[in-house]
């Protein structure tokens, strides 16, 4: 049905940058939010960063003014850009979208297979 596929995850330094990507694919209608989420381990799934259809943005505080999510709808992609990066934010970070499929259809939670952030200090 809806396949989403992250990538530009990997290792950096304290202080470093990396972007993510996340393209959605298949039988898709519309989207409307996308967003990122992290889970290191032994803690649960937390929100980092999410945008609206119309480009609206809400961050947790932990990441204001280090990270930006951005969307390009015309490629149904999300995007992810993290600054100032941190040993905390070392985790696993997860693409969401929630979409449509037809024209009519409920709106439904899709999620990507995750990529791995590790930030050494």
């Amino acid at each position: 049905q809806v396949q989403l596929v992250e990538s530009g995850g990997g290792l950096v330094q304290a202080g470093g940058s990396l972007r993510l990507s996340c393209v959605a694919s298949g039988t898709i209608f519309s989207i409307g939010s996308m967003g990122w989420y992290r889970q290191a381990p032994g803690k649960q799934r937390d929100q980092v960063a999410i945008i609206t259809s119309g480009g609206s943005t809400n961050y947790a505080d932990s990441v204001k003014g280090r990270f930006t999510i951005s969307r390009d709808n015309a490629k149904n992609a999300v995007y992810l850009r993290m600054n100032s990066l941190k040993p905390e934010d070392t985790a696993e970070y997860y693409c969401n979208a929630v979409v449509a499929l037809w024209r009519g259809s409920r709106y439904e939670n899709y999620w990507g297979q995750g990529t791995q952030v590790t930030v050494s200090s």
